[in-house]
């Protein structure tokens, strides 16, 4: 049985997937048995084929985020769940970091992420990063971009994630609780194609809209048309 399954949902996800994958490599020389599974919500570029490439056992659902993330996480058969977006590529040292948070008797309670990060040298990129990390530290609040490492059998007491188009983070997250989140000692660099295309400000702008939609009830599959 592996020891942790890395579970990616993708949807047309071939122009960045190659280089999450490679970073995913570096699990083996860390001594870390480990699987990869992607879920394809029904990509027309390559993206399974690739995955498979990179032996990666490939299942096929729904377009949904969550959905996918849903069935990544029951198709697992790791005793440890890394959940990883597949624009998101991890930093060198990843693997020893997870590697120590697995060995903590006190982490099966906890989930770790890591730092965000954005593959932008502007200074807008900058301004976020430290946003975010303030985000994170303070209210609790990590996204989907940053990773998520969590053991299965607390992943399941806390009823796993739940089948939403959007927000399907934030709302694990909060059944986690800001003190059962601790941050790891390396990067997930995540593309910043989103921002450069919309802009720095109004996509910030969105995504903040989209968090307080959410937190006043707006249901996420009305919420998903603000954020496309």
């Amino acid at each position: 049985m592996p020891r942790l399954s890395i579970v990616i949902p993708a949807l047309n996800a071939a122009e960045t997937l190659a280089a999450v994958l490679a970073s995913l490599a570096e699990a083996g020389a860390a001594g870390l048995d480990h699987e990869l599974i992607l879920v394809d919500g029904g990509s027309t570029d390559g993206t399974a084929a690739l995955a498979r490439a990179h032996r990666a056992r490939v299942l096929a659902t729904a377009p949904s985020r969550g959905g996918q993330l849903a069935a990544g996480g029951a198709a697992a058969r790791g005793e440890w769940l890394l959940f990883l977006h597949a624009d998101t590529r991890l930093e060198p040292g990843w693997a020893g970091a997870a590697a120590r948070f697995i060995a903590d008797p006190d982490m099966r309670e906890r989930a770790g992420v890591f730092r965000f990060a954005l593959d932008d040298g502007s200074a807008a990129a900058r301004r976020l990063e430290r946003l975010v990390a303030w985000r994170t530290r303070a209210l609790g609040l990590p996204y989907g971009d940053q990773g998520l490492l969590i053991a299965r059998a607390f992943y399941e007491r806390l009823g796993g994630f739940k089948s939403l188009p959007l927000m399907e983070d934030v709302d694990l997250v909060r059944r986690i609780g800001r003190r059962r989140i601790a941050v790891l000692e390396a990067r997930a660099i995540t593309s910043a194609a989103r921002y450069r295309s919309c802009g720095w400000l109004r996509q910030s702008a969105r995504n903040l809209a989209c968090l307080a939609l959410y937190y006043l009830g707006l249901p996420p599959r009305l919420i998903r048309y603000l954020y496309a």
